[in-house]
């Protein structure tokens, strides 16, 4: 890489300024005495650059008990050709461990595998059920799009789980979309989240995500479209900040399921007038937000913004507040290994 650049510099100036056999010894002297240290040091500094990189995406996937495939590793960063290379290093410095042709920074990497792997086949249980519960979703009113988020869009399933199901509503709409959602798993499901877990929710007006870091780039990278794959896929473009995580990311995982066509419930959509239906969302909005506010009135301002987000475009109903411990953890992690 170094004599490629230095071989390009000395062609392209010597044909420009036409240099004679004596300049061109002259200048090819000094382009080498002056140019060399930094090349170097700019390859250095890339090269400790990409093993970053690398150790971040294991040791975020390590919070989950998941190690990670080599190609994984690939598409989660942008090394592919120095890929072989880092994690060789990595290894004969015991910065990670590897069984068969995963990668861990626990030792204890090969009963982790036999845990992910058994968790790939506990998703199998749930992708089963997908597509029921899709087709559900779908026909409910001002339902515009459906991805799964979560767990099972990378393909794993704790026994204990639940499908996660990111929802975009019509806009202006969500509110009266969310209360039909929750008032039929209360009473239909009997308020279990096994296969119904519907907590974050946006409009189409507000396709961008507010928090921007690494949870929330896996999380968006990895939405799997699972109902109007277009406008999944406008959700991904308004947040193309993930490209500064993940530049060359592409999903790993298929789902037996067609990704459906926006059909719209004009029966359902029809009985709600436009001025009605502007302040019915209004006023499911507000109750939420003043039921909310109570039950988590130990929650301090910030907290309570970033977990129970409640406006007219968006919806989260985080209480655990997972997405700051992820991250909190991450960062330990990080300091650790001295990144």
């Amino acid at each position: 890489m170094e004599d490629n650049l230095l071989t390009n510099l000395y062609n392209n100036y010597s044909l420009k300024f036409r240099l004679t056999p004596h300049s061109k010894l002259i200048f090819s002297t000094l382009l080498v005495q002056n140019l060399t240290p930094f090349i170097i040091s700019k390859i250095v500094h890339n090269k400790i650059l990409d093993v970053s990189n690398t150790l971040k995406v294991l040791a975020y996937f390590d919070i989950f008990d998941s190690p990670l495939l080599d190609k994984e590793i690939v598409n989660l960063t942008n090394e592919s050709n120095l890929q072989e290379d880092i994690i060789k290093t990595l290894l004969n410095t015991q910065k990670c461990y590897k069984y068969n042709n995963y990668y861990s920074l626990k030792k204890n990497v090969k009963e982790l595998v036999t845990k992910r792997l058994k968790k790939e086949k506990e998703a199998q249980k749930y992708i089963k059920k997908l597509p029921f519960f899709v087709s559900l979703i779908s026909k409910f009113p001002f339902v515009r799009g459906i991805a799964i988020s979560g767990s099972l869009s990378k393909g794993v399933m704790y026994a204990d789980g639940d499908i996660d199901y990111f929802i975009i509503t019509a806009a202006n709409r969500l509110w009266i979309c969310r209360s039909f959602l929750i008032i039929f798993k209360k009473i239909f499901l009997l308020n279990s989240k096994k296969y119904f877990c519907v907590n974050y929710f946006v409009d189409e007006n507000n396709l961008e995500i507010h928090d921007q870091n690494m949870f929330t780039a896996v999380e968006i990278s990895y939405l799997k479209p699972v109902y109007n794959e277009a406008i999944i896929n406008q959700l991904k473009e308004k947040n193309s900040w993930i490209k500064g995580y993940f530049p060359n990311f592409v999903h790993p995982f298929n789902f037996p399921l067609k990704t459906n066509k926006n059909n719209k419930n004009k029966g359902l959509e029809s009985i709600f007038t436009d001025s009605f239906a502007d302040k019915f969302d209004l006023w499911l909005m507000k109750k939420t937000f003043k039921r909310w506010e109570n039950k988590f009135k130990h929650f301090n301002k910030e907290k309570f913004e970033l977990t129970m987000r409640t406006n007219r475009g968006v919806s989260k109903h985080h209480p655990q507040d997972f997405q700051n411990k992820v991250l909190r953890e991450l960062d330990e992690k990080m300091l650790n290994l001295k990144i």
